[in-house]
């Protein structure tokens, strides 16, 4: 699967995006918002490995797609089936690097008009730590509204 917008071209992850993808999950600013802690040297093969296996959305498989501006990997979107009919969740991670250019949104708003229109999803989701003001933001400019605010985490 290729998805390409005016300025971003989103695909699988290839094996030469490993030193781009830990660049941005070496960064704990990056990860105060995830579910695990920043990647270090030691473990950084053993986390992109998982990234490459995941090269297709089934209902047991998620997918990880690079987000790429002239080569270079900028970003993270990941898809996977959720336990309800023809829904997915979403999430995204990008370079403390490029913040502020659009990339982010640009990306998600492809990823989200290819799912409806190529895989034939009927919702889409996103789960996200209520402290993440930039990721709300960027939600809500792709069309995404709040259904609902847990008071205990996910962890």
């Amino acid at each position: 699967m290729r998805i390409e917008t005016g300025r971003l071209l989103i695909s699988p992850f290839e094996t030469h995006h490993l030193n781009d993808v830990y660049e941005i999950y070496n960064d704990g600013a990056t990860c105060q918002y995830l579910l695990h802690d920043k990647w270090t040297q030691e473990d950084k093969e053993s986390e992109f490995e998982k990234k490459l296996e995941n090269n297709q959305l089934t209902k047991e498989s998620a997918l990880s797609l690079a987000v790429l501006v002239n080569a270079r990997a900028i970003g993270d979107l990941s898809v996977w089936y959720t336990g309800m009919k023809d829904t997915v969740e979403i999430g995204y991670t990008f370079s403390n690097s490029v913040f502020g250019k659009g990339y982010a949104t640009e990306a998600v708003q492809a990823l989200i008009h290819y799912l409806f229109e190529t895989v034939n999803v009927h919702r889409i989701q996103a789960n996200l730590d209520a402290r993440n003001i930039t990721s709300q933001r960027l939600c809500r400019r792709v069309g995404m509204r709040k259904e609902a605010h847990f008071t205990r985490s996910l962890e």
